[in-house]
């Protein structure tokens, strides 16, 4: 029986795929005998459609055997044709059905499959699909053109990945081999299959291929990352050929590789990885193509260019994900140099443990455990301390430095030095300490001091783009690095360029992240204060970093208090050397009754009197004070309302002329004041009404009303510009009766939450707010 054609004008994708790839040119030879039964086979054309990779599916099936007989001719025609339903599998290596009986009750393994053709034959169902197998044919009837052609193509696609991996399995010659693997490549790049796996699929067979033959020459590497490249563009290298990649890396950091092929890839992983957890290969690889690049002759110059190319050209990174995957690999680069000693100290899993043995021992690592060296603390008798002491063991935390040391005599045998402490040792103390008794100094290998040296400067590159430090202040802000690198004088000298940047930047959400994160726990305003473990100067970054606080919202009760409690040693040697910082700091604490001790606000006096600045600063207090007494003295009005129009200074002017201890209602409606008017606010013992309506009265002006005007009871703040930073700190208000936040930028979690802290407040306006 002939094949012929019966669709009536012909269907354009009724064709045949050629042999080695998908779309060929190759006209189909007509009247070709198959079971009998005549058929036509057409070339498949590229016509734009693609389509999902099949793993499984419901189609129709029917098994033709070559007839030998009139007899078998007969019971195979296409009147006595039986189609059966099937649940057919795609496996790796076969087509299986989910119910194995009749046709299919023994699967069809990609072997055994000559070829795939798409067929349509006279009076007959349309959408049928020919496997050829030896001695028959099978038939794959689906419900639609689509449907079909999904089926085609996820057969060819299969029985194409299974033979390549036979092929690549038991490779004899490689040049050979790499015109396989280049063929594969392009197989998976011109398939009309859009799936994960396609681009995937190649890379595993090459991956394993690579895994199971170490013996290459550095050449045939070369040549082999250089076929598969076309993949690696829109795709991320599985694990096994990361480990392929960082070894190329660590052996060649010079071929041009590195910089043609994997600065793409890394590009890439930096730009779309989400989450180094779930595959740290791709970090490790992105860490030793970093390391690559410092090791060519420009060095860090090239590291930068890098890091810029990342960024872009304009002053905000268009990628989010950019900075977060580079700050995870230099922290774990960061956390290598020091993993020995770790280990060593506390027996905790080192990183290649962590990663099931996915990173092969390297020359990246020190050779020799570290040394840690600590000067004595005693300055009288400091040489004859070390020359009696031998070094024990070290154990190194972010709030304090356990060193212990073994004496030939009767000294003690344990040592602790305070670095950073939230209880402040005697006050003597604290003055006389010097900040180099605070520090360690640790010796690390010579490849690891230089990938330390790498990875410490790209933080500082990260840190000079503006747009970048709000996130990297915030990441780095629980201090997420080991309590080693914490001691290690090279790497917080190093690291205190990064601190500086955060410290001189005016914004809140950068410099506020020198605080520690969480109570009781220590952060880079602790480190790096005298007595801290990573204090390397007099102060001058403290002073710094106090003075930015200070400035913005931080001039509060709390911030002195803790100041008082903590570092009140470092602030009255700074005010004594004559910083303006801490003589401003001692006088606040002075005015707000911060200190309780009456010797202690001597020596504060005594401290301020000893300066030129800090006398004259004293002075003005004083003045004020009395002042303040005078201002607060009974007598005045009760109700107060200013001109429209005025300012903080005109405000501040009449606060001064006279005595205003009685008054209970001041409306600054429709004036010019802003939150800087708050410090002559907060000296009217007698408030119980403000009216800020339609003011530039903000969150750090409310701030300072929540400390210290307790008994307010009512408060407008419609159409001022604060928000909830600002409105959260009225919870502290317990006498907040009715409070007015209409047109502001209230939210409604806020709202819900001043409601539940506000036991006594009755009348509340939020209309035009989120809350409303």
């Amino acid at each position: 029986m002939d094949l012929t054609s019966s669709s009536g004008g012909g269907d354009p994708r009724q064709i045949e795929e050629t042999k080695p790839l998908l779309g060929g040119d190759v006209p189909a030879p007509e009247g070709t005998k198959m079971g009998a039964v005549p058929c036509r086979r057409a070339l498949l054309l590229c016509n734009g459609m693609r389509y999902k990779l099949l793993q499984e599916g419901d189609i129709q099936v029917c098994v033709i055997r070559h007839p030998r007989t009139f007899l078998s001719k007969i019971l195979t025609s296409k009147f006595l044709r039986r189609w059966e339903p099937h649940h057919l599998t795609l496996a790796d290596n076969s087509l299986a059905s989910a119910t194995p009986t009749g046709y299919m009750e023994n699967s069809v393994s990609y072997s055994a499959i000559e070829d795939v053709q798409l067929l349509s034959w006279e009076n007959a169902p349309k959408y049928c699909l020919q496997l050829t197998i030896p001695g028959g044919t099978v038939l794959l009837q689906a419900a639609n053109s689509y449907l079909r052609d999904q089926w085609f193509h996820s057969l060819q696609w299969k029985k194409k990945i299974y033979k390549y991996k036979k092929v690549l399995s038991n490779p004899s010659r490689w040049e050979v081999v790499l015109k396989e693997i280049r063929t594969l490549v392009d197989m998976a790049l011109t398939s009309p299959l859009q799936d994960d796996s396609i681009n995937q699929a190649p890379l595993e067979i090459v991956s394993k291929l690579l895994s199971e033959n170490t013996n290459l020459t550095t050449q045939e590497h070369e040549n082999i990352i250089v076929a598969i490249a076309p993949l690696l563009e829109n795709n991320h290298p599985p694990p096994d050929l990361c480990e392929f990649f960082c070894k190329h890396c660590r052996e060649r950091p010079r071929s041009m590789v590195v910089i043609e092929v994997f600065t793409p890839v890394v590009q890439r992983i930096l730009k779309h990885n989400m989450d180094f957890g779930k595959c740290p290969r791709l970090r490790l690889f992105t860490q030793e193509y970093i390391l690559a690049l410092n090791e060519l002759n420009a060095g860090m110059e090239v590291v930068k260019k890098f890091i810029q190319s990342m960024h872009g050209p304009t002053g905000h990174c268009p990628h989010p994900r950019v900075l977060p995957n580079l700050v995870a690999v230099c922290l774990a680069a960061i956390y290598s140099c020091y993993e020995e000693f770790i280990n060593s100290r506390d027996n905790s899993p080192s990183l290649k443990e962590i990663r099931n043995g996915c990173q092969q021992p390297c020359d990246r690592k020190p050779t020799l455990p570290l040394r840690l060296l600590h000067p004595s603390p005693d300055l009288v008798s400091q040489e004859a301390t070390l020359s009696e002491a031998r070094l024990k063991s070290v154990v190194v935390a972010s709030s304090e430095i356990h060193v212990e040391v073994e004496h030939a005599s009767t000294a003690k045998p344990a040592l602790t030095a305070s670095a950073g402490n939230d209880s402040e040792p005697n006050l003597i103390d604290c003055l006389m300490v010097s900040p180099a008794c605070s520090t360690m100094s640790i010796e690390l290998g010579p490849q690891a001091d230089r990938t330390l040296g790498c990875y410490v400067e790209i933080l500082k590159l990260l840190s000079d783009y503006d747009d970048w430090r709000p996130s990297l202040a915030s990441l780095l802000q629980p201090i997420p690095f080991p309590k080693e690198a914490l001691a290690h004088e090279k790497f917080t000298k190093e690291l205190k360029y990064v601190i500086q940047r955060f410290a001189e930047d005016p914004r809140q959400e950068v410099h506020s992240c020198l605080l520690s994160v969480r109570a009781g726990k220590d952060g880079w305003f602790q480190l790096y204060s005298p007595g801290g473990v990573a204090c390397d100067d007099d102060g001058e970054l403290f002073a710094s970093m106090v003075h930015i606080l200070m400035g913005s919202c931080y001039k509060t009760k709390k911030f002195l208090l803790s100041l008082a409690e903590n570092k009140l040693g470092p602030c009255m040697l700074l005010a004594l050397r004559g910083n303006q910082t801490m003589v401003e700091i001692l006088c606040l604490m002075l005015e707000y009754n911060i200190i309780d001790n009456n010797d202690t606000q001597l020596q504060i006096i005594s401290t301020l009197e000893s300066t030129g600045v800090g006398k004259r600063m004293y002075e003005q207090l004083c003045d004020r004070q009395r002042e303040l007494k005078e201002l607060q003295r009974k007598g005045g009005p009760t109700r107060l309302t200013l001109p429209s129009k005025s300012t903080d200074a005109d405000l501040a002017r009449l606060l001064s002329s006279g005595s205003f201890g009685n008054l209970e209602n001041l409306s600054l409606a429709f004036t010019n004041v802003t939150s800087a008017c708050a410090e002559h606010l907060i000296k009217l013992p007698s408030l119980k009404q403000l009216n800020l309506w339609s003011t530039q009265f903000g969150d750090a002006g409310l701030r300072l009303l929540s400390e210290h005007l307790t008994m307010l009871q009512v408060l407008n703040l419609c159409e001022t510009p604060v928000t909830d930073a600002g409105l959260l700190a009225l919870s502290s208000m317990k006498s907040l009766c009715s409070l007015n936040m209409n047109s502001t930028k209230l939210s409604a979690d806020t709202y819900e939450d001043l409601k539940a802290k506000l036991p006594n407040l009755k009348e509340v306006d939020v209309r035009y707010t989120e809350a409303w």
